[in-house]
């Protein structure tokens, strides 16, 4: 991709009415626009961002069995008056009325499912259910101040599974949350597993996955030895208090941020949709349910608070843009240079980002390249001669290497 055919490049400043780290930074970087408080568009480099983070997340929910779909956005008020979601959580949802029937715009998508699975399944051999989306998601939040963290639209990844025994279910919950952990890992993120309450969801124990940052908006209890957590809203414990596991060590408290959350609501909501399977012995049973979310933009911007410096944004190799930022310092013979090897790199199926813009400084270029934070610049200049200067974003050391060098530490 040349840069100067790029939509919405960069800006000289960063917008001075955002306080979030991620705000900040994407919205300088041309990665995303603020349409209104919790509302962005995602631009064509954060969509390539978010697209990389979509991919791990498929892989490894393909990897427990989960099959893809999509599921509507707009919803009866039928189907959630089934659950008593519709009064329960009408402070979260969009709701509205239009010739004489009213409806919602998806904040999750539970009754969705369970009335799909009502309407395609009939023996115990039709179990395990499980299926997941990518889709965008509308939720009443007040405190939409966070950058792409905490929006009234946004993008989710919902999984859902049902099984025929409570033995099975758990099972596959822990098996999800270890596909987690793999996930968060791969796109740069460590995080800790936290107890924490259902919300509008369930009443039951559930757990999130959180990242330790001082940006973040919850609080949790954790031991370092890395078994035990708890979000401080629904903690019996306290900081201070000895580990029940690691004796040697005390209890912390921290803010994080929430990448992830698995649930599981046993029967209950399977038996107010009536929703039921025939068992080897021909009796009617209730499946098992549970739902398994992460937010593809929420991560992104986590990321962004986790990965930075005081000159922008350090992408992971595996979620970057672009594997390589290729700058030439402007001269009608590096621009030649510069082209061959663009053409060179993107031939070997490098993903190439080449700042070829006219009448723009060497200074300029640099600092746009450490803003938008793409894993390795490349300069193209006099002094290289032949060769081109390989950095690491995330280094200072500067190497002269030829192309073909290039091209073997990238593939």
């Amino acid at each position: 991709m040349r840069y100067s055919e790029l939509f919405a490049k960069d800006k000289r400043e960063a917008p001075k009415d955002e306080t979030a780290i991620n705000a900040k930074f994407l919205m300088q970087g041309g990665f995303i626009d603020k349409l209104m408080a919790g509302s962005y568009t995602l631009l064509p480099l954060g969509r390539l961002v978010e697209r990389k983070i979509e991919q791990i997340i498929r892989e490894e929910m393909n990897a427990t069995g989960a099959q893809e779909v999509l599921m509507p956005l707009l919803h009866p008020k039928e189907l959630w008056n089934e659950t008593g979601r519709w009064e329960s959580a009408k402070e979260v949802m969009y709701q509205f009325k239009k010739d004489d029937k009213e409806y919602a715009l998806s904040f999750t998508h539970e009754e969705i499912v369970l009335d799909l699975v009502r309407k395609h399944t009939q023996s115990y051999k039709d179990f395990p259910v499980k299926i997941y989306h990518f889709s965008t998601k509308f939720r009443n939040e007040l405190r939409a101040k966070s950058g792409i963290l905490r929006g009234r639209e946004f993008l989710m990844k919902d999984l859902y599974s049902l099984h025929v025994s409570q033995e099975d279910f758990d099972k596959y919950y822990w098996e999800v949350a270890e596909a987690y952990k793999k996930i968060f890992k791969r796109i740069g993120l460590d995080v800790i597993v936290t107890e924490a309450g259902g919300g509008v969801f369930t009443k039951n124990v559930t757990h999130e996955f959180q990242v330790l940052a001082d940006s973040g908006e919850d609080e949790i209890i954790y031991c370092e030895g890395g078994d035990f957590a708890q979000n401080t809203e629904i903690a019996k414990v306290k900081e201070g208090k000895q580990c029940d596991i690691h004796k040697d060590k005390t209890l912390k408290k921290a803010k994080a941020i929430e990448v992830g959350n698995i649930f599981g609501f046993g029967q209950e909501y399977c038996k107010k949709m009536n929703v039921m399977f025939t068992d080897k012995d021909g009796k009617k049973q209730y499946p098992y349910f549970g739902s398994y979310g992460i937010g593809p933009t929420r991560a992104m911007g986590t990321i962004v608070e986790i990965h930075h410096d005081d000159r922008g944004i350090i992408w992971p190799e595996s979620v970057a843009p672009f594997q390589v930022h290729l700058v030439h310092i402007e001269d009608p013979e590096t621009e030649g240079k510069a082209k061959r090897a663009y053409e060179l790199l993107t031939k070997e199926g490098i993903e190439v980002l080449w700042d070829d813009r006219e009448d723009v400084s060497a200074g300029q270029k640099f600092a746009d390249c450490d803003l938008i934070g793409i894993p390795v610049r490349l300069v193209v200049s006099k002094k290289t001669g032949d060769k081109v200067e390989f950095k690491k974003r995330n280094s200072e050391k500067v190497e002269l290497l030829g192309l073909e060098e290039v091209a073997s530490k990238l593939s």
